[in-house]
């Protein structure tokens, strides 16, 4: 899931209709090569399907069917719309993702997302139906489905400016259907703003800004339950989240529950055992709230994804405990970031999708593989070297501990020793990251700057060089832009 301000003040249009408008189907075979390696450092959903780990990505679709020793990704040539992954769900061979882009508003400097279709494949990814986003009517610019869940085969989309919407038989009429019994009205009504869908036992669970909603009768009606209804309530209006475990003789709705615009409300994890009469926070209060992001369920264990870290709880929420910080075991390789998007586990083994890549662990965190989308270097008339994210800002880009950091990549042709410098645009030396280290190996190699100067001053505004001066080889050069 991504990180979504609940209270985005745009201009929605307030209507109420049932559509059955030509959803433009395209299809796609699976006739052009997917690309090698992940499409992107954002991981924003993982799920497990038939023989096939699957992968949103703030860059498209990835999958892998061999437990992450190769992945592979898929874009628009192969039926994937446009765009980031926003929403994803996978049962067995059949895999259903939405997509989304940043556009740039009319009205002002500010970016806001709109969905770009669902992409339906029935076989295992091996073809693709691609429609246009549901409801097809309706505005464009934050009309995007943050999640997906089916239901005795009708899709369910969680939809920002368009609301909790229904695709009848497999999604062939769709049809907005608001999870109260008010007409739609998205711009005034914070029910109607729908952000996460789940089916529990023929259930249906809505998470929306101002709570959760249930129906025990395929949306014909729907019960509340807000911070403010209940006597023992959520911990906050804004769901983003919701899960269903079923492990020990025990159903348990999870909800991740977010701070909106209540004094008394707080970030934290909200549950209930006995279908929403009352809930139980954990994993945050109103002083040390924690943000999750999602769930998932590995029998009785139950594992977080917060934008503090990765949590894990063997006593279903009662206690946790906190994975130490992401570092490949082999390559030396770390997550520069906290925040996590996505997990995943089976039988022992966690995915966790961070904001800086993918990782695995099949050893309760001792040992973590991490998997990174980057462009080789020094092939196909690549450049040796390259710096990203660029432009960079220290405050704002894979931030750990309170540093940004860059990553600066370039390759080995043979064994050597590498040393890195970064200078000011007046070609002063800043700072010397490594100074003759030795790579063992040829191949593609990365290390990171944090923005400072060798006196620990965060460096100013600007553009700056670096040289990667690789022993028995050359020297390279390329610049970094400094945007605080």
């Amino acid at each position: 899931m991504q990180n979504i301000n609940v209270l985005i003040l745009t201009v929605l249009m307030c209507i109420s209709y049932s559509l059955n408008a030509d959803p433009v189907v395209q299809s796609y075979q699976l006739n052009v090569s997917p690309g090698e390696g992940l499409a992107g450092n954002g991981i924003t959903d993982i799920f497990a399907g038939t023989r096939t780990v699957w992968l949103g990505t703030g860059h498209g679709l990835s999958f892998t069917k061999n437990n992450g020793k190769t992945i592979q990704s898929l874009g628009t040539a192969h039926g994937i719309g446009r765009g980031s992954i926003s929403a994803m769900w996978v049962s067995g061979d059949t895999v259903i993702v939405a997509t989304a882009n940043d556009t740039l508003t009319q009205v002002s400097d500010d970016y806001l997302a709109n969905g770009t279709g669902l992409s339906i494949s029935l076989d295992n990814g091996q073809s693709w139906k691609h429609i246009k986003q549901p409801p097809f009517d309706f505005p464009t610019v934050q009309n995007l489905t943050y999640d997906i869940a089916v239901l005795n085969g009708t899709i369910w989309l969680a939809n920002f400016g368009g609301g909790l919407v229904k695709g009848e038989n497999f999604g062939e009429n769709w049809e907005v259907v608001p999870p109260d019994s008010f007409v739609f009205d998205p711009g005034k009504r914070l029910n109607h703003r729908a952000f996460s869908v789940i089916t529990a036992d023929n259930e249906l669970w809505v998470g929306t800004a101002e709570g959760i909603n249930k129906s025990v009768d395929g949306g014909k009606t729907w019960e509340n339950f807000s911070r403010t209804n209940q006597e023992q309530p959520i911990s906050g209006n804004f769901v983003n989240a919701l899960a269903f475990q079923k492990a020990e003789n025990r159903k348990i709705i999870w909800a991740s529950t977010w701070k909106a615009e209540g004094e008394t409300e707080f970030y934290a994890v909200s549950k209930s055992e006995n279908g929403g009469k009352t809930w139980t926070t954990t994993l945050g209060d109103s002083v040390n709230g924690i943000r999750p992001a999602n769930f998932c369920f590995d029998g009785s264990i139950v594992y977080v994804a917060t934008y503090e870290g990765l949590y894990k709880s063997a006593d279903f929420g009662e206690t946790w405990c906190r994975f130490p910080r992401i570092t490949d075991t082999v390559t030396g390789e770390k997550v520069y970031s906290t925040e996590l998007y996505s997990v995943m586990a089976q039988n022992g083994v966690v995915w966790a999708g961070t904001s800086d890549g993918l990782a695995k662990t099949s050893d309760n965190g001792y040992t973590w593989d991490v998997m990174r989308a980057f462009q080789p270097t020094g092939e196909g008339g690549r450049p040796r070297t390259y710096a990203y994210p660029n432009p960079f800002s220290p405050t704002r880009h894979n931030v750990l501990d309170n540093d940004g950091y860059v990553r600066i990549q370039y390759n080995t042709t043979l064994p050597t020793r590498v040393t890195i410098r970064i200078y000011d645009f007046a070609m002063d030396l800043v700072t010397t990251l490594v100074d003759g280290k030795i790579r063992y190996t040829d191949g593609d190699f990365n290390e990171v700057w944090n923005g400072r100067n060798d006196y620990g001053d965060m460096v100013a505004n600007g553009v700056y060089f670096y040289s990667v001066e690789i022993d028995n080889d050359g020297t390279y050069w390329g610049k970094i832009m400094i945007v605080n």
